[in-house]
């Protein structure tokens, strides 16, 4: 630990018990200025301005930017060069982890799209692994497919489709264990295993999907509580059948996460969403792949190349594969490419997610008893400083 009252230039070097002093704090309600973060361990203990700060207290001091709840990403792909699909261990859960720190995620549930059912296995095996090891940043498993829609399934591999047999439903009601985020068209699977999923305490969210807004509306009865990437691989909204976007707008029973990276979703539709949406039931997702946090615009997933192109990433059919941004990128988007609030933007990347998964009482806030998952940026959107679990990090090379 270090001396008392030593003014800290690395917050990696900040031991247990330390301040942060920020010019300006969003504390996932309300913005204040000059106020200090008081950590002890892995929480925050209080909260208040910085002229009452603790003198003998070991203090870091962010000198511009602003210092936010760390970011929660429902759905990660990969990062630093990583696919979790290709590479479904505890080794590569925490590359992802670093990759995504520099993009401000402090906490996110590893996706893993479509694939075999041993794939699956591996990668439910890693994130208890990583969970049981102490990797405060894997919160869970989001299992996007592979029970979806073959004609709108994106960059998932066709061979990889499937319908949800009961012998599926019963392996992911076994997953109790650990929080599972599970992503299907509610055209393919009956209400009734919606209902098992539900009642085994899985988020259940619809994507890649061609239903109507009555079997959105019949799925949400059954317990469907999400969208999956809106607007993107689902059927539209129309006149005479509004479809699952339409469903996903007028129930507000269903939350939704969208990609805000200028390429998936147009920033108008964007706007609407966010206004058709009751607060708290829209959050901004990364969906991100292997390259963001790498070192390399180019990957493969299914043994296909995945490419960069004008910051989109795009499979050989031409079809969009993922984003490039990690949660800094959907909110510098959010707030400049589509208008939106800033206090809003940061709410959907930390607040919103974390009540969503039933954590809105340990992350997405500044405040006493909260788990020290910091974010700090600065005024181009660049994270500069993260704290995950009340363990510091400085990024010099920010993510996008």
């Amino acid at each position: 630990m270090p001396d008392s009252g030593r003014t800290l230039t690395d917050p990696g070097l900040a031991g247990s018990d330390f301040a942060i002093q920020a010019p300006t704090l969003f504390d996932g309600e309300r913005f204040l200025s000059g106020h200090c973060v008081i950590v002890r361990g892995q929480s925050i203990a209080q909260v208040l301005p910085a002229a009452q700060c603790p003198p003998a207290l070991a203090r870091l001091i962010l000198h511009r930017g602003v210092l936010a709840p760390g970011f929660v990403d429902l759905q990660v792909n990969g990062g630093g060069d990583v696919m979790f699909n290709n590479a479904p261990t505890v080794a590569a859960l925490d590359t992802l982890c670093t990759a995504h720190r520099a993009a401000g995620t402090t906490a996110m549930y590893p996706t893993l799209i479509s694939d075999t059912p041993a794939q699956q296995r591996r990668a439910v095996a890693a994130v208890r692994a990583a969970r049981a090891g102490g990797n405060a940043g894997i919160l869970g498993i989001h299992l996007e497919g592979p029970h979806l829609e073959a004609a709108r399934r994106g960059a998932h591999h066709s061979r990889m489709i499937r319908p949800a047999l009961d012998s599926d439903i019963d392996w992911l009601c076994s997953l109790n264990d650990i929080s599972t985020i599970v992503t299907l068209a509610p055209e393919h699977a009956a209400p009734q295993q919606i209902e098992r999923l539900t009642a085994s305490g899985i988020l259940v969210c619809a994507g890649h999907t061609g239903a109507s807004y009555a079997q959105i509306t019949r799925a949400a009865a059954a317990g469907l509580s999400g969208i999956t990437h809106l607007f993107n691989a689902m059927s539209p909204l129309t006149a005479r059948e509004p479809g699952a976007v339409g469903a996903a707008l007028d129930d507000d029973r269903l939350w939704l996460g969208i990609i805000a990276d200028g390429h998936h979703v147009h920033p108008a539709a964007i706007r609407l969403a966010a206004r058709a949406k009751p607060e708290g039931r829209m959050v901004l997702v990364s969906d991100a792949m292997a390259t963001v946090g790498g070192s390399s615009g180019a990957f493969t997933l299914y043994g296909e190349r995945i490419c960069a192109r004008d910051g989109a990433l795009f499979n050989t059919e031409g079809a969009l594969a993922g984003s490039a941004i990690g949660l800094i990128g959907a909110v510098r988007y959010a707030v400049h490419g589509a208008g939106l609030p800033l206090a809003q933007c940061l709410r959907m990347a930390s607040l919103y997610p974390a009540a969503i998964v039933g954590l809105g009482h340990r992350l997405g806030r500044i405040a006493a008893g909260y788990r020290a998952d910091l974010v700090h940026f600065d005024d181009d959107f660049a994270v500069r400083h993260t704290w995950a679990a009340g363990a510091g990090m400085s990024h010099s090379r920010p993510a996008r």
